[in-house]
């Protein structure tokens, strides 16, 4: 039984240290943005997509295509985010003008 506690604490910090590492990535995919535009990331994010999908990479290289592409849609989902917050601000304004 202390063996699956051990494994399941274990378990529990590996998760821990994913979500904190997902958080400062987020939070740094706005800095990112502002340096590089949502084409920009959408064109590069596809070229990375077709270079793992056509394969012949080594493990190495194919890792940190994933990572890039990782980053790339961070960045992507951040511009998209800021789209739809404009949006729905343009189109809340009507309801409190009338």
């Amino acid at each position: 039984m202390a063996e699956t506690t051990g494994a399941t604490t274990e378990v529990t910090e590996a998760r821990d240290a994913v979500s904190a590492a997902e958080g400062v990535a987020a939070a740094g995919a706005g800095e990112r943005a502002a340096a590089i535009g949502y084409e920009q990331a959408r064109d590069e994010l596809i070229e990375v997509v077709r270079r793992l999908e056509a394969g012949g990479t080594t493990l190495e290289e194919s890792l940190a295509l994933w990572e890039r592409g990782e980053e790339l849609a961070r960045v992507c989902r951040h511009w998209l985010q800021g789209a739809r917050a404009r949006l729905d601000a343009a189109l809340a304004e009507p309801e409190r003008e009338g």
